[in-house]
């Protein structure tokens, strides 16, 4: 009977252990990235209290074989995905497929499911929950830090070609004259250029001179070359060097190539500028990850650049992981463990202003809940009833 008291105090110790392990799945149901463990039991080792032959009758005839109770052996991580929560905040990553973030804490790579990042004073990239830096893959192929030094402004780019769309009539009375063409200088400076189309048909029918200038005079000119009011290649770009006061000279070309015609229109001339490529300086915008977990960054100017791209790992023995706390795991074999990036091989693919869920299930974990407390209140009256045998016996000795 006192063997029996044991029995029930095992029952008792694993299932509390039991009833810690839901309890912290359930108190975890919305911390993002949380993986649910369970507990497992076994039967503690045998003890055999006859000999052979002389248990009881059947196919078993090794004796009587009593058990000595429950043992836990230890928790099993569930790994299926969590629900994907949306936030807004571009910074804020789920991985759609069975990669892991990669943090790096000292000389040690830690993993999480948990992709709430931020940029810190440094400019580095880290989680919001511990501060440790995220990794990237730099150009050398080699895991690094994810950095925004050297990416907060986007430079000036001098304009180097301006397309036109439209038609200049043949048979206008007067130039055709272009007012407002927009270029940008080597510092992002903005100054309006005038183009100014002189008709020479008759001289030489479809031959125009264009002449570009601005408030403080003419910048150059050349000439362009129609026939039946098509454009002739090789007359269909003029270059011009320009040096606006207190910048450098810089060339820029007008492009005519395209969807510009001289047909007989009258005093109606359409032609205007269709775009140009020079921009001035811009600020850094926005920043977030595509779903390839490359960094996308935008700027006050229209501009966007891509970075580093994010490094994913994944794990060939999902058992080989342990859970740390503060939303990390660690591998125990380093050999398991293989990088690379999203939307290659099984990584799986990111999404922004998104964040995966705990993956707890509450009605499950509610039901684990009350198998436990059935066991507990089992194994509570096992040692109650043993306890109760023994006062008899002690009250039948008393009475002798």
């Amino acid at each position: 009977m006192l063997d029996s008291i044991f029995i029930g105090m095992s029952g008792l110790t694993g299932y509390s252990k039991g009833l810690r392990v839901i309890g912290n799945n359930l108190t975890n149901v919305n911390t993002p990235g949380y993986k649910s463990s369970t507990l497992e039991f076994a039967d503690l080792f045998y003890q055999g209290s006859t000999k052979p032959g002389q248990g009881f009758s059947g196919s078993n005839q090794t004796g009587a074989q009593l058990g000595t109770g429950l043992n836990t052996l230890g928790t099993s991580i569930s790994f299926k995905a969590g629900e994907m929560q949306q936030t807004g905040n571009s910074l804020d990553l789920a991985v759609n497929g069975d990669g892991y973030f990669i943090l790096k804490d000292g000389d040690k790579l830690r993993y999480t499911k948990s992709g709430q990042f931020e940029f810190n004073k440094d400019g580095l990239l880290v989680s919001k929950t511990n501060g440790l830096q995220v990794m990237g893959f730099n150009d050398n192929g080699s895991l690094a830090s994810i950095s925004l030094n050297g990416l907060h402004s986007s430079a000036a780019k001098a304009t180097t070609n301006v397309k036109f769309t439209g038609n200049i009539s043949s048979n206008a009375a007067a130039d055709v004259i272009l007012n407002g063409v927009k270029v940008i200088d080597p510092v992002g400076g903005e100054h309006l250029v005038k183009l100014t189309f002189k008709n020479n048909s008759a001289t030489t029918p479809g031959n125009w001179t264009v002449t570009a200038s601005d408030s403080t005079g003419n910048i150059g000119n050349g000439t362009i070359q129609f026939n039946n009011g098509t454009i002739v290649a090789g007359s269909d770009k003029l270059s011009f060097t320009y040096a606006p006061a207190g910048v450098s000279s810089f060339v820029f070309t007008v492009d005519f190539s395209s969807d510009v015609t001289s047909f007989a229109a009258g005093n109606t001339s359409t032609i205007a500028v269709s775009s140009q490529d020079g921009y001035a300086s811009g600020t850094l915008n926005n920043v977030t990850f595509d779903a390839d977990g490359k960094l996308a960054l935008t700027y006050s100017n229209g501009q966007s650049v891509k970075g580093m791209r994010l490094a994913l790992a994944q794990f060939l023995v999902e058992h080989d992981i342990v859970q740390l706390g503060g939303n990390e795991f660690e591998s125990t074999n380093s050999s398991s463990v293989k990088i690379g990036v999203a939307n290659t091989q099984g990584f799986g693919t990111l999404s922004a202003g998104v964040i995966e869920g705990s993956n707890v299930d509450m009605a499950q974990e509610f039901s684990n809940l009350i198998v436990m407390q059935r066991g507990y209140q089992a194994s509570s009256h096992v040692v109650s009833t043993a306890n109760d045998m023994i006062q008899e016996l002690f009250d039948m000795k008393g009475h002798r």
